[in-house]
């Protein structure tokens, strides 16, 4: 127990003369005048007008009002704010400057606004906005659910009664009850301890060993109780917390620009740079060498305006992400930074933490290296060694060996205990003298440290025994095993004995989790490269990595600093980060700059980690995934948390984040194809055959492929066997090609149709006269061809191979059939004069669907050969993505509001909900061999 004896006067002074009520929470915890780690319980109690039997409901009501909830909050986003930001990116203004054309400049010359083109437009917008904001709000909803299910419940004394309640009711003053294996909910101090108390610090330290606590003794939030139980006064919650002054001290991560913004930034505007280019050298042929009217000049704008701008774009990405994290959250992972679904899908490096992540840090004896001295046979010596553990308030060791038996049930079964000797750390060692019920002989049983052990045997205790034994504890000790010998006697009495004879040496160890191979293996197949970053010993983590099958290529964190050691093979520090397996011995300074050397060396890095010092690293990564029974601060450093143990959900969310890669990239071919048929195709129309197409046509094909191609988000797809990245040079090309092929069916087809007989002569459809190339059926015919074919591309965009041999979802396909029967009862039978549009009959329609289909077929060839071209890009998967980043300064700020509400909603809430970053200067305060020095600088 610690006090402060030394100002001790004046503190009661103080005490005397300050009202809690009066006291701000700045003055409370004021460490100059106030500091409730260290000062006398007494004074504690006195300062926070508490009692052991805590407080009343209407004292923490008041409280609670005072102080906050036991947990950061996080600021709710306007739903208003969320909806209007579906309308406010580049690609709307477009739209909304079309809008703008259609009702304040279509109005010359005696003609009314064009009224059916401004309400197509609004209601195009509006559609858009409202079906991303609805997904999303769905996501939101499913992912807020799995963090509800994660809130903490603790044990508190209100009104002299012990209740049960949320962790986030909790106040200062309040008196808590914490046992084996409950996560201390707040920082505290110990007032009461029900036997020996052991804590396991290793959120906030990184050590495997529990940290005894004594009455008086503080506990911090976050750590979790391994032996015990006890009461504690609440001193601190909330952003008072450690974990919340640490939150404060790493401060939070800004609104920054993502990979994916800068992504829909440059397609945007590759799509607003080709409708610029085309619109420019339209309105100079119209006007200057046409001599066309303003009025219909006007509708050949509001055409490429309309029609080129892929305007669910935004809305399409942003689902397709919204609908990923539902599915993640379905699969037990919560996703707190919505585009690291997309960025997960580019990940080459794993870096994960060993104990608690690849390991179950719980310690189990290895059965099958059981090393036997004596007679008894290896489940024998283990049994023997179970009886010399205790059964009631264990230690970790005691834990271990009791539950490696096939029931533990055995340890006190067949045997009277007659007394029974705890660990002691002098003697290193536990004893119990038994009867053995079946013949009533007394025994006397030992485990403990092996030379401890050694030094009691006085039978049988040979020199090759001795020789023997040493070299086993050797061998254990370089495989990372830790040693526990096991000696017994035959009594004469319940006091004397025969002397002690060793009789076997149990290997302890951290397991593996039971999937955590499994896991390494398929991630590897996957082409990401598992390393381990470990803070134990560098033998365990070699035996660690050989028990797994990720090799045992490791070295000691000193390698960053000093350089590869001799015989290593490597020349630099770069080279022994990228090949080696993994680095023991790190604090969190050294994971981080692991993280830091293999981005710099081209890699998309993911970290694993659950506890404080993973926090620097889970923020540098590129994706920083907390694992299950992780501490608050590193779910809050992380962008996705898991909440089922192992890590087997992480291969879920590769392969989902591949797959929704795959989705994103289908569909930005599809849709900047589209845009350059339209605006190349239409534009040469105009050019060769003064062609002008109804705006308000464009408008009901925008409609229709909006509302097929939103299904893309759910489409099934094949995910790539290799990290994933954006090549948008290779997106461009694809859609130059298939924009330019589809548009030549289109031009093609007018000619043969206008300019020829060559349908009208062999079926006998209707004729058109060579001095009207804008007769209605023409546009019927035309919006017919145009609208089935560019639907029909996603089809080829979709698949890798020929289109038919990979499956649509059922929804894609439903959509496109329901669309392509509207489309063609449209030009059938449509008679609108406004759009200047009459139906064309079923002979046109059916040469129409021929057509298509014959242009149709050729592109998958198209698609093979662009393949082989590009082939060669796709096996460099070590290219950065992050020089592919755009300024702030750039547009890709304006597409940042996607999926905001679902990056906001999903930010853990428990304790700490801010993304956290790490300042270099500020990575040793959180160094495991510091962390008394870092109380001390965070309480100052």
């Amino acid at each position: 127990m610690h006090e402060n004896t030394v100002d001790q006067p004046k503190l009661e002074g103080q005490l005397n003369n300050d009202s809690f009520h009066h006291l701000t929470v700045e003055e409370l915890y004021d460490k100059e005048r106030h500091d409730l780690s260290t000062m006398n319980p007494g004074d504690v109690f006195q300062l926070l007008r508490t009692t052991p039997d805590g407080l009343t409901t209407r004292e923490a009501t008041e409280r609670l009002d005072k102080f906050g909830h036991n947990r950061l909050e996080h600021k709710e986003v306007n739903p208003i704010i969320v909806f209007l930001g579906f309308m406010w990116n580049p690609l709307s203004w477009v739209m909304e400057a079309a809008a703008i054309v259609a009702i304040g400049l279509s109005n010359g010359q005696g003609e009314p606004p064009d009224w059916p083109d401004f309400l197509g437009i609004v209601l195009l917008l509006l559609a858009n906005s409202i079906i991303g904001f609805l997904e999303e709000r769905q996501a939101s909803n499913a992912v807020k659910a799995l963090m509800d299910s994660l809130a903490p419940e603790c044990k508190v004394k209100r009104d002299g009664e012990w209740k049960v309640m949320e962790a986030a009711e909790l106040v200062p003053g309040d008196v808590i009850h914490i046992k084996l294996g409950d996560v201390v909910p707040a920082d505290g101090r110990l007032i009461s301890a029900h036997g020996q108390v052991s804590i396991d610090q290793a959120a906030l330290t990184g050590e495997s060993l529990p940290v005894k606590k004594d009455k008086g003794d503080e506990i911090f939030s976050g750590s979790m109780v391994k032996q015990g139980e006890c009461d504690a006064i609440v001193i601190g919650t909330g952003v008072n917390t450690f974990f919340g002054r640490a939150a404060k001290l790493v401060g939070d991560a800004g609104d920054d620009i993502g990979h994916l913004q800068s992504i829909l930034a440059k397609i945007g505007n590759f799509c607003l740079c080709s409708i610029a280019i085309f619109l420019v050298v339209e309105i100079i042929v119209m006007y200057a060498a046409f001599n066309y009217r303003y009025r219909r000049g006007i509708d050949n704008v509001l055409v490429l305006l309309i029609g080129g701008i892929p305007i669910a774009m935004p809305t399409v990405l942003s689902v397709t992400l919204a609908i990923g994290a539902k599915q993640l959250a379905e699969h037990k992972a919560i996703v707190t930074r919505i585009t690291a679904i997309e960025e997960m899908a580019a990940v080459t490096m794993l870096c994960s933490d060993k104990t608690g992540t690849l390991t179950l840090n719980k310690l189990i004896v290895d059965k099958p290296t059981i090393k036997v001295y004596g007679e008894y046979d290896a489940e024998a010596i283990l049994l023997i060694a179970a009886y010399a553990s205790r059964t009631e308030n264990q230690d970790a060791i005691d834990f271990c060996i009791i539950n490696s038996l096939a029931n533990s049930q055995d340890s006190r079964e067949g045997i009277t205990e007659i007394s029974f000797e705890p660990f002691n750390p002098t003697i290193k060692r536990t004893e119990i003298v038994y009867k053995r019920n079946a013949d009533g002989k007394v025994f006397r049983a030992t485990k403990g440290m092996s030379h401890f052990i050694l030094d009691l045997c006085t039978r049988n205790k040979s020199e090759e025994i001795v020789a023997r034994l040493n070299e086993d504890v050797e061998e254990f000790a370089r495989r990372g095993l830790r040693s526990l010998a096991v000696a017994i006697e035959e009594m004469d009495n319940e006091t004397t004995g025969s002397g002690y004879t060793l009789i076997g040496l149990l290997p302890i160890y951290d397991p593996p989790r039971s999937d955590t191979k499994e896991t390494i293996d398929r991630a590897i197949q996957l082409g990401v490269q598992v390393k381990m970053i470990t803070g134990d010993q560098l033998a365990i983590a070699k035996e660690t990595g050989r028990r797994l099958g990720m090799g045992d290529n490791m070295y000691l964190s000193t390698t960053l600093k000093n350089g590869p050691p001799p015989g290593s093979g490597y020349t630099t520090v770069d080279e022994l980060v990228l090949h080696a397996d993994g680095f023991a011995g790190v604090y969190p300074e050294h994971k981080y700059e692991i993280v830091q050397r293999l981005q710099a060396l081209g890699h998309m890095t993911a970290m694993t980690g659950d506890g404080v010092n993973d926090v620097p690293a889970l923020s540098k990564s590129n994706v920083g995934i907390a694992v299950a029974d992780a501490s608050d601060a590193a779910r809050s450093a992380a962008d996705i948390v898991l909440t089922e143990p192992g890590l087997s959900v992480i291969i879920e969310a590769l392969i989902q984040s591949r797959q929704i890669f795959q989705r994103m990239r289908n569909y930005s071919i599809y849709t900047c194809a589209v845009t350059i048929r339209i605006v190349v195709g239409f534009s040469i129309m105009v050019f060769a055959f003064q062609f002008d197409f109804p705006p308000f046509m464009v408008l009901i094909m925008a409609i229709l492929n909006d509302g097929t191609i939103m299904t893309i988000s759910t489409d099934r797809v094949k995910p790539s066997p290799f990290p994933d990245q954006w090549n948008l040079f290779e997106i461009f090309s694809y859609a130059i090609v298939y924009g330019l092929w589809l548009a030549a069916s289109t031009i093609v087809f007018y000619a043969v149709v206008f300019k020829t007989l060559f349908f009208q002569s062999r079926f006998g459809v209707e004729e058109f006269s060579a001095d009207d190339p804008n007769n209605p059926v023409l546009h019927s015919i035309i919006y017919l061809q145009v609208s089935t074919i560019s639907q029909a591309l996603i089809f080829v965009s979709r698949s890798r191979t020929l289109f038919f041999l990979e499956r649509p979802s059922v929804l894609l396909m439903a959509a496109f059939v329901i669309a392509q029967l509207i489309a063609t009862f449209i030009a059938v039978y449509a008679n609108w004069g406004f759009a200047d549009m009459r139906g064309c009959g079923w002979g046109w329609a059916a040469i129409v669907w021929v057509w298509n289909i014959i242009w149709f077929l050729p592109l998958d060839g198209i698609k093979f050969m662009m393949q082989r071209l590009f082939y060669p890009r796709k096996e460099d998967i070590s290219r950065s993505r992050r020089a592919s980043m755009v300024s702030t300064a750039g547009s890709g700020r304006y597409y940042a509001n996607r999926t905001h509400s679902l990056s906001h909603l999903s930010r853990p809430h428990s304790r700490m909900n801010s993304k956290l970053k790490m300042e270099p200067n500020e990575l040793r305060r959180f160094s495991s061999v510091q962390t008394n020095h870092a109380a001390g600088i965070l309480q100052s």
